[in-house]
């Protein structure tokens, strides 16, 4: 089938700065694709010529098969809706805000308060329609744009960081709207952002922009739940360790990281790897638990972190891991920098790069 959207090669510079290089990628019907990278990586630039706001330097832009050029530039636009990170609304109200896409395109009333109030119902702002929009917090004027462009029905909603800096409630009003647009409307969705989590909880593929360039994609589940050691770093995955693998008789390996520590992964891998556990797949006691856990470490905690819902502790078992507590938890176990306490997780958690 043919993508709705493709970038070739394509190259974008500002004043002679190459801030896009050689960005090739394709967005499919009913897609969820995040582009993931840090600050000034280059994805606001990309979306802006995925939504034809602005042209490359080099390279294609490619739409429905056809390459993008001032014959079809203005469908583009059309059928290819960004929403800002930093929302502009106009100075008037709520629905004539959200209705101002469909007034200009000629629909007739009826139609057009049927569309808003739809697209008000989804964002939670059914009964601001008369309240001024320049007078609405930070997070309710993110929805009011979100709401505005969702009621054109685009084939492609382009999202350049759709929660920074929005409280937890908004956040997740936002991230419905997008799922259930995706889902039950088939309008494809691109979001740049730098939330990692956010990115795992509501897309299926991803991307990650490092300095303008594409340098890891593929399907969530590849690029952050069995992340390369790049995306490992960007992403902050920890517990990522090297160490010397030969395979057992069990089909499973056991991995030698050095210092006389041993740790049992369940696939079957010999020679060097690079390995990752996550912290809240390790369990944290006082003394050896009865489970079918095959790793069981014992060691020392050399560092407290509170972290609001949950307390990371660094502990010291020959090479240091990290891990995670309620902080209840913590409370019950009495644990502090000092003490001993033993780290128990399974083979199938030990995920090899």
């Amino acid at each position: 089938m043919t993508p709705i959207l493709s970038l070739r090669d394509v190259d974008k510079k500002y004043d002679g700065t190459l801030v896009l290089e050689k960005v090739s990628l394709d967005v499919g019907e009913r897609d969820v694709l995040s582009v993931v990278g840090p600050n000034g990586a280059g994805k606001t630039t990309l979306l802006k010529i995925m939504a034809g706001i602005e042209a490359p330097t080099g390279g294609k832009v490619i739409y429905r098969g056809k390459p993008v050029g001032k014959e079809n530039l203005d469908l583009v636009r059309r059928r290819c809706t960004m929403v800002f990170q930093r929302t502009v609304v106009f100075n008037t109200t709520v629905y004539k805000n959200v209705a101002y896409g469909l007034k200009v395109r000629g629909f007739p009333e009826n139609v057009i308060r049927r569309k808003v109030n739809e697209a008000l119902e989804l964002v939670k702002l059914i009964g601001y329609e008369k309240r001024s929009a320049k007078k609405l917090s930070g997070g309710e004027q993110q929805r009011v744009a979100l709401a505005r462009a969702r009621v054109l029905e685009p084939e492609l909603l382009l999202l350049d960081e759709p929660t920074s800096n929005l409280d937890p409630k908004t956040t997740s009003i936002v991230e419905e709207a997008i799922t259930y647009t995706n889902r039950y409307k088939g309008t494809a969705v691109v979001i740049a952002t730098h939330n990692i989590f956010q990115a795992r909880k509501i897309c299926r593929r991803a991307v990650l922009l490092l300095n303008g360039k594409v340098v890891e994609s593929g399907s969530v589940e590849e690029v952050f739940l069995r992340p390369s050691p790049l995306m490992a770093g960007f992403t902050g995955v920890e517990n990522v360790f090297m160490g010397d693998s030969r395979p057992t008789e069990e089909g499973t390996s056991l991995i030698e990281l050095g210092g006389g520590l041993t740790v049992e992964a369940a696939v079957s891998r010999s020679g060097r790897v690079t390995l990752f556990i996550r912290p809240e797949d390790i369990i944290v006691s006082k003394s050896p638990l009865k489970s079918s856990a095959r790793n069981v470490l014992e060691g020392r905690i050399v560092e407290v972190s509170d972290l609001d819902s949950i307390v990371k502790l660094k502990v010291d078992v020959g090479r240091i891991f990290v891990v995670q507590v309620t902080k209840r938890s913590f409370r019950e176990m009495n644990l502090n920098v000092g003490t001993r306490v033993f780290l128990a997780f399974k083979a199938s958690s030990v995920r090899l790069l």
